[in-house]
């Protein structure tokens, strides 16, 4: 619970704080957490002296800090959001643990040491037995927020400070520490206290999620192995090729008893295909695959998925084998053909952060069994993300069935989508036609730009995902489905809902899972390794091998890609044409990528487009020529902060002597 609104008058606490001192009493109108933390303290300590800062040792330290990573990741983008807005006024920002030890420190050190005790640090106690009376002992022993002004900190020597500071709690309710904030008394505002209590509460929200995340990726493959068993034979192996489990039916696929070959080395009974064998020596993973055992001297064809399980601990992985007669999986054949996603996790290119979160995504929702909706620019591989997502999951064996709505002509799309019974229509197939969900059934039906939808469409469309059953029009049989619907658009679909342009249950059905696809334009770093990857598949396709120079990937690395992935295959794919050499060439690339000028539909050519760093590093080196050299001056011309004009430099790659050369030029 919140303080209330504090108006402090200094003359009143000072004369508060004297009292105790010199009467050893403690006034009854005092703040009652004030109150409560002098009763602990304030008898054992000396008011007047010194603080008796503890430290951990540095080993120590590299073990907390260590222990807590997580739990910084997750503070640090916060304390940096918060002190873009505090940058300036003295004050400091901290991240403690559930020991009050100091994990996290953000802000102007020098403002505090100066103001007040030297003391603040990485690594520091901030426990009241040590420095008495601060806003971060009380949060954590009163699991309150607490706000401490002036003289109600129990040393003399932060009279001059404000500590406010809110405890952070676990999705389980246990404290892991606290955020807070040290400044100067004259910089003094109520709002500070509500600004920790927001941080604390954002943190305690991202915990939150990470913690749903996980617990729903390990709900789900539990209940995917569980699936496994029921339909398909499964064999789980050790490392050492012990039989841990076998069931019914794979003990009748493979001719062997259950109870019998469970503990015993599979060898005994017959040999693992040699497909099958290196890739459980390597922890490579299957899918799949078609492999022939041979039982009872008779060689059975199988198709098989392995999977590989690994210890957190780093022991022995164990291989889990599904089983399936592969003429069971020929009767799908007309089914599946032409219906079949190819596109994996592994195609999914990038190393920066954002395809890393975006494979964690996919994951997680390949997993789940809600909708899914993705969202992003045209070009950024919407397509191909949803093949990935089915591919992961469970239905990665059934049909990948894929509709681009704008393609499909209004006044046939209903018809489509629901399919017709015989006769429905004085046109058409005599024997009707199947819906798009029955194609689809056991596997994922796929809408592109589904914004484009009749919104009669739309309404059947949530039936069917609400009741998992489909009526052909001009029939009133009910056909039940099994289909799980992943959707994409390019627009911002809440607008169109509250337009009443989009049908609000739709939506809501669409948005169990929603994944943003980044643009291009805003990760870079990716650029280099989809290059490769794409020159990888046109050397394939010429039938030679292509490279690029490195003048013509940085050309590439600095235009915007307003057309995103899409536009870079085009590019690369008319280089390679015109590239008579094994090397592409900055002459090879369209005028526009060599310029920097996007041009986007409806809109003209504009000026060559710069990166956003490329751009901060010009403006750092004018301010410091305009300056010959003061920092401090460069900062103010700047608009920032001599803190955060130090940050941007080395961000740049810029040293002290780059900026000698840039003074004196």
């Amino acid at each position: 619970m919140l303080q209330s609104y504090k108006n402090p008058q200094p003359i009143q606490l000072k004369k508060y704080w004297e009292r105790l001192v010199l009467q050893r009493q403690i006034a009854p109108d005092l703040d009652p957490l004030v109150a409560g933390s002098w009763q602990r303290c304030g008898f054992l300590l000396n008011p007047r002296g010194k603080p008796q800062w503890t430290y951990l040792s540095a080993d120590a330290l590299s073990f907390t800090l260590k222990k807590h990573g997580a739990f910084r990741v997750v503070a640090r983008p916060l304390m940096e959001d918060i002190y873009q807005h505090i940058e300036g006024t003295g004050a400091l920002l901290l991240l403690i643990d559930s020991t009050t030890c100091v994990l996290e420190l953000l802000g102007d050190l020098h403002a505090i040491q100066h103001a007040g005790d030297p003391g603040f640090r990485v690594g520091a106690f901030l426990n009241e037995i040590s420095i008495g009376t601060t806003a971060f002992s009380i949060a954590l022993i009163d699991s309150s927020p607490a706000l401490v002004v002036g003289a109600e900190h129990l040393f003399e020597c932060f009279h001059s400070l404000v500590t406010a500071a809110a405890p952070i709690f676990d999705p389980e309710g246990r404290s892991v520490g606290a955020i807070g904030l040290v400044g100067s008394l004259p910089q003094y505002s109520p709002q500070i206290l509500g600004m920790v209590v927001a941080a604390a509460r954002a943190i305690e929200n991202q915990l939150q999620a990470e913690l749903i995340i996980r617990e729903a990726n390990a709900r789900a493959s539990e209940l995917n192995v569980t699936l496994d068993t029921i339909s398909e034979g499964l064999l789980v192996l050790t490392s050492q090729g012990i039989v841990t489990h076998l069931n019914e039916r794979g003990g009748a696929l493979l001719g062997l008893k259950p109870s019998a070959a469970k503990g015993r080395p599979l060898t005994e009974y017959l040999i693992l295909p040699e497909t099958l064998a290196r890739a459980i020596s390597r922890n490579e993973e299957l899918s799949d695959a078609g492999v022939s055992f041979v039982i009872n001297g008779t060689a059975h064809e199988f198709l098989v998925d392995l999977r590989i399980i690994r210890r957190h601990d780093g022991g022995s992985a164990t291989s889990i084998i599904t089983l399936r007669r592969i003429e069971q999986v020929r009767q799908l054949v007309t089914r599946i053909v032409g219906a079949q996603a190819r596109l994996t996790l592994d195609d999914m290119v990038g190393n920066g952060p954002s395809v890393g979160h975006m494979r964690r995504q996919v994951l997680a929702a390949a997993n789940a069994k809600g909708c899914v909706l993705l969202s992003g620019e045209p070009g950024t591989s919407k397509n191909a993300v949803a093949r990935a997502i089915h591919n992961s999951g469970r239905r990665a064996g059934g049909p990948f069935l894929a509709l681009n709505c704008r393609a499909i002509p209004r006044e046939l799309i209903l018809g489509e989508f629901l399919g017709f019974e015989a006769g429905a229509f004085n046109a058409g197939p005599s024997t009707g036609q199947p819906s798009k969900f029955e194609l689809a059934d056991g596997g994922t039906l796929y809408l592109d730009e589904v914004e484009m939808l009749p919104l009669e469409v739309q309404s059947a469309l949530a039936r069917v995902i609400e009741t998992g059953e489909v009526i052909r029009l001009g029939g009133n049989r009910i056909i039940s489905v099994d289909v799980r619907v992943i959707a994409s658009t390019e627009t911002d679909l809440e607008p169109r809902v509250a337009e009443n342009t989009f049908n609000a249950s739709l939506f809501y059905r669409l948005s169990t899972f929603v994944i943003k696809l980044l643009p291009l334009r805003e990760r870079p770093e990716d650029i280099t390794p989809l290059v490769g990857h794409l020159l990888e598949r046109l050397s394939l396709q010429a039938g030679r091998q292509i490279y690029i120079s490195k003048a013509a990937l940085d050309a590439l690395r600095r235009y915007p890609w307003p057309g995103n992935i899409t536009e870079l295959e085009s590019v690369l794919e008319r280089a390679a044409l015109h590239c008579e050499e094994k090397t592409i060439e900055p002459d090879h690339l369209p005028e526009a990528v060599r310029q920097r000028c996007a041009k986007t539909p409806g809109r003209p050519v504009t000026e060559p487009v710069r990166r956003l760093a490329e751009m901060e590093k010009q403006a750092i080196i004018i301010s410091v020529r305009a300056s010959r050299g003061n920092l401090s001056r460069a900062a103010q011309l700047l608009g920032i902060g001599r803190t955060t004009l130090w940050r941007k430099m080395k961000e740049a790659g810029m040293s002290t002597e780059d900026l000698k050369r840039i003074s004196v030029s």
